[in-house]
């Protein structure tokens, strides 16, 4: 059968059928071609919503500053929220030991930290999830806490000349100075490196 005798058959097939289908038509489902089935994809998950935390349920770590070092320092907060900022940290250690709060610098991981900083900032989701943090206190240019009425505080010892740079608190604490100084840590670490070097080679 060619192509155009094909097409007219199937045009007199048409023709013989009804332009409309009447309103009884009725056709029997198994007449139908049989069809691969249509599977819907998984719903993708939903987004996670962000829950907010009524005042009062905020996580909370507990925060112990410390300093071995004269003046020595042992304050501990047992619990505060992760929005609390370094200054306010700061400032309360001021307000316990009257060490001026410019004179202060804390450390996470030996490293100084901007007071802009909150405590979420510093150490992060995992790190608040043991519930305790330690950081470090270091006092600028051998500031000692402010003798208080009634108060005595015990006189501090410092080294003097060579005996100084043979201490490894003063590299650590000029090492501290440079780096919070210089707003550069590599900088920081550069120059430290170069005087100590530079002092050692005189012994």
């Amino acid at each position: 059968m060619t192509e155009l005798s094909f097409a007219k058959s199937f045009l007199t097939t048409l023709d013989a059928k009804p332009s409309k289908i009447s309103a009884e038509h009725v056709e029997d489902p198994k007449t139908y071609p049989a069809r691969g089935a249509y599977i819907l994809p998984k719903a993708s998950l939903p987004l996670s919503k962000k829950i907010r935390l009524t005042p009062g349920t905020e996580p909370s770590l507990s925060v112990t500053l410390k300093s071995l070092r004269n003046p020595p320092l042992d304050i501990t907060f047992p619990s505060l929220p992760l929005s609390t900022s370094i200054l306010s940290l700061k400032e309360s250690i001021s307000e316990q030991s009257a060490i001026p709060v410019s004179k202060l610098r804390l450390l996470w991981n030996k490293k100084p930290v901007g007071d802009s900083k909150t405590l979420k900032d510093v150490v992060g989701d995992e790190g608040a999830k043991g519930g305790k943090v330690e950081l470090g206190v270091m006092v600028i240019g051998g500031a000692g806490a402010v003798k208080r009425d009634g108060e005595e505080v015990e006189p501090v010892v410092v080294g003097h000349g060579a005996e100084t740079l043979r201490g490894e608190e003063f590299w650590t604490d000029l090492r501290g100075f440079l780096v919070a100084r210089l707003k550069d840590e590599k900088e920081g670490e550069r120059i430290w490196g170069v005087f100590r070097k530079a002092v050692e080679a005189e012994k």
